[in-house]
């Protein structure tokens, strides 16, 4: 007879953190992974200090605030983590975190590598995917396509990148966001999330 205790495995919610190089389109996958349930997953806004790009909104894309403002945070100890990035500060505020995963949704952030490994430090449990492009010269055009940045600026992003590239090794999972293929890099995050929720053994997130 099966005893009855195995019918009623704790299933914690889960934090998934998507990182890769820039131009990889991590916040347009983490977007569409939180479009296909939204009452299932919710999306971390990270904050940061650089001013925002045409079409982006405050507390949607990100949290803007000023230097002080994000000076004041860390002195509260509200950061998760956070990083000097490309001359800007970027960090994930706790307590959005904290909310969602008291309310039983899974949690999708999106972070740069230097930001994903901090996370892991502090959140082993946490599930890690590196999103990626099929090749390096289609993650440099689309570095390129942006034109967000002066040449200077597109080929420090373009260095760094490929000296993120290298640090692969370090997630759990490696997902292609191939171009015009998105929906299968979001299908196969979700297939990730689903065996994670399927484990035998699973500990909360301490946070």
């Amino acid at each position: 007879m099966v005893e009855e205790s195995l019918y009623q495995k704790e299933n914690y919610p889960k934090l998934i953190v998507i990182s890769g190089p820039s131009g990889v389109g991590k916040d347009t996958i983490a977007r569409n992974l939180i479009d296909s349930d939204p009452d299932r997953f919710y999306f971390v806004v990270t904050a940061t200090t650089r001013p925002p790009r045409v079409g982006e909104t405050h507390g949607v894309d990100y949290f803007f605030f000023s230097n002080d403002e994000f000076a004041e945070m860390i002195e509260n100890n509200e950061l998760l983590e956070y990083a000097v990035v490309y001359n800007d500060y970027k960090g994930i505020p706790k307590q959005q975190i904290r909310d969602a995963l008291n309310s039983g949704r899974d949690v999708i952030m999106r972070v740069d590598v230097q930001g994903a490994a901090t996370v892991r430090k502090i959140i082993p449990n946490a599930i890690s995917v590196f999103l990626t492009t099929e090749t390096e010269s289609e993650l440099v055009r689309r570095l390129r396509e942006r034109k967000s940045e002066t040449a200077e600026g597109l080929n420090l992003r373009i260095a760094a990148a490929r000296q993120e590239m290298k640090r692969i090794q370090e997630f759990d999972y490696w997902v292609i966001n191939a171009e015009d293929r998105q929906g299968r890099a979001v299908r196969e995050i979700l297939s990730i999330i689903e065996a994670a929720h399927c484990q035998v053994k699973q500990k909360p997130i301490l946070l």
